[in-house]
């Protein structure tokens, strides 16, 4: 299957523990459970969306390092997941040196946006980005069309946000491309707390419509499910966490649609 207009997703926050890869793997696993045809790159060198999505590590053939590092070729290493419709370019530790590697080159910015030129067969692209603005994360920055912002419900939630606009601005303006913020997403919710309660209305107080409606919920199925090699879809289907990254999904795609 051939799918002209591919849309490309990084998911990306500097700051680390804000739910990320877990947003990563069931957002992407709720897109593709709408039958769209969807692959994940793990683009962190800590791999958890692969583990997550019950890939071991002796198992990743050729990862992200490859493609990045020595131009293998991404439809040839995709492998398939235990979800329909999703596909997993996985990752391990090589990665944590490719930024060493790549450093000399050039076009060190553009080489996932130059291996994902020729992907054909997916209708959406997510890269879970590494907790860092490095040059991987720049990487996927410059491949992507968008970026998706998970952001955790506490008093420092909105730190580190306008450098992550501002990197996003910068690879506009130096790349030439059309990335944009495509939204925010509060994670790590517990409607009992005052603060997040607090920390939600500052968020939307601030950025608006940026916000997804959509909230995910503090939650330990959500943190139980990767050690099980599942999305939490698939570990805890009636729980609060995957109705909510159900909905985060059908958001997203009517604002894909809309847009």
């Amino acid at each position: 299957m051939s799918v002209k207009h591919k849309r490309i997703v990084s998911i990306a926050n500097q700051k680390g523990g804000v739910g990320k890869t877990t947003t990563a793997i069931n957002m992407a696993a709720a897109i593709a459970q709408k039958g769209n045809k969807t692959l994940l790159i793990d683009l962190d060198p800590q791999g958890n969306a692969s583990t997550g999505l019950g890939v071991l590590p002796d198992d990743r053939g050729v990862t992200t390092y490859d493609v990045l590092v020595d131009g293998a070729n991404i439809s040839d290493a995709a492998m398939a997941t235990n979800v329909k419709n999703l596909s997993l370019l996985p990752a391990n530790t090589d990665l944590s040196s490719a930024d060493v590697q790549m450093m000399k080159d050039a076009n060190r910015l553009t080489r996932l946006r130059k291996a994902l030129n020729n992907v054909e067969g997916y209708k959406y692209i997510f890269i879970d980005c590494p907790p860092s603005l490095n040059l991987l994360t720049l990487n996927a920055f410059a491949a992507s069309d968008s970026v998706l912002v998970p952001l955790q419900s506490e008093f420092y939630a909105l730190e580190g946000l306008s450098q992550l606009m501002l990197t996003v601005k910068e690879v506009r303006e130096t790349l030439g491309s059309s990335l944009f913020i495509d939204g925010v997403v509060l994670t790590m919710f517990d409607r009992r707390n005052k603060l997040a309660q607090h920390v939600e209305m500052d968020v939307r107080g601030n950025l608006g419509d940026l916000v997804y409606e959509t909230i995910i919920p503090r939650s330990v199925r959500l943190s139980e499910a990767p050690s099980y090699g599942e999305t939490v879809l698939q570990y805890d289907a009636a729980g609060l966490g995957a109705q909510a990254y159900l909905s985060l999904g059908a958001e997203f795609l009517r604002r894909d649609k809309n847009r």
